[in-house]
């Protein structure tokens, strides 16, 4: 079935108001990284690829809620993208979004997609290594329901939850430890912004504002997170990831183009970022295709305005194709940086309350059960 990113009017316009609201100078684009295309998944059972992490002998995927009963499946396939193993959850899942992969190889799954904001809990699965079927484990938010795409795992092995929420995402962590069989309740413990960058996708100007996935690197030293059109890169000290989130600043890494960009995964090594797109509702013959960046070099800039993320160079291999992008240099706070700035959010917001006023929501996207 066709799907479009779920966006919620509310979400619309807090988006527009929030970045309206804020002086924030246009990004001049700057050449973005050809990735090389790493293999294809052929595998018909996996179209919506919501969520994939890298492991020694390949990768685990999951796809997001499926209505068919083979897709709701934890994948793991090789170094080819050929499915070689599959494991059943014990029950249905209602909307796996991410996959996390902890340090002993154990595979969490975030069943935490929530478009419609109705679920009164939301769930991760474990699934430790040699075990057969993951375990559930409920949580609950403290501010009510949130959909969210995004898992990782702190230097402790706690996992961190990110909203997919346009202007600020939430970031939530479990207030003690996780207990199958019971629900365990999050704390919102603090948000993040991403910058605003001008890379072309499918979704526009929101495709850039909402989290889609995310990873923490195999040293635990960077987090990714991802939206439809970037990656933003956070260096963590002390296997802090929320504070990485919350109070750092990112290097970008466009990522332009991709159909429905929702997964993101560092490389084993750590060199590169990996990513994946869904396919349902592409041409015929569409297959999904893992992608291979080079990460951005250097430290973190010191603030958003002082100094602009490097430009990515090209990986090797084959390069797949891609259009041009941007991984965009904050302007200058004053002058025409701010002229353009204001201009562009008073243009966004005129344009997406029409658009909002005249279509509502653009969804296809089914409802979960």
């Amino acid at each position: 079935m066709t799907r479009r990113p779920a966006i919620r009017v509310s979400t619309l316009l807090t988006t527009l108001l929030v970045v309206g609201a804020a002086t924030v100078a246009v990004p001049d684009p700057a050449r973005a990284a050809v990735p090389a295309t790493v293999c294809r998944v052929r595998d018909g059972r996996l179209t919506e690829i919501s969520g994939m992490a890298v492991t020694d002998s390949g990768f685990v995927m999951v796809n997001d809620g499926a209505d068919e009963a083979s897709r709701r499946r934890i994948f793991f396939l090789d170094t080819r993208c050929a499915v070689v193993r599959t494991v059943a959850y014990p029950s249905r899942p209602r909307d796996t979004e991410d996959l996390a992969l902890g340090a002993d190889g154990t595979v969490w799954v975030a069943d935490t997609g929530d478009n419609d904001r109705t679920r009164s809990t939301v769930a991760l699965w474990k699934l430790a290594p040699g075990v057969r079927r993951p375990v559930l484990h409920r949580l609950t938010y403290p501010d009510g329901a949130h959909d969210a795409e995004a898992l990782l795992l702190d230097g402790a092995g706690r996992p961190v939850v990110v909203t997919k929420q346009g202007g600020s995402a939430g970031v939530y962590v479990p207030t003690g430890p996780l207990r199958a069989g019971a629900t365990v309740p999050l704390t919102l413990a603090g948000q993040v912004r991403l910058p605003l960058t001008t890379t072309p996708n499918p979704y526009s100007f929101f495709g850039r504002r909402l989290v889609t996935g995310g990873a923490v690197a195999p040293d635990g030293r960077r987090v990714v997170l991802r939206t439809y059109a970037d990656a933003f890169e956070y260096e963590v000290t002390d296997g802090d990831v929320v504070g990485a989130l919350t109070g750092g600043t990112p290097r970008t890494v466009a990522l332009p183009d991709e159909p429905q960009g929702e997964s993101v995964s560092y490389s084993r090594d750590g060199r590169f970022l990996l990513t994946v797109s869904e396919t349902a509702g592409q041409p015929p013959g569409t297959l999904p295709t893992v992608l291979r960046y080079a990460r951005p070099a250097g430290p973190s800039p010191p603030t958003p305005a002082a100094s602009s993320p490097p430009a990515p160079t090209a990986s090797t291999g084959a390069p797949a194709a891609a259009s041009p992008g941007a991984a965009p240099a904050p302007g200058p706070r004053g002058g025409v940086g701010a002229t353009r700035s204001l201009l562009l959010g008073v243009g966004v917001i005129g344009v997406g309350l029409l658009l909002a006023a005249l279509v509502g929501v653009a969804r296809s996207r089914r409802t979960r059960r």
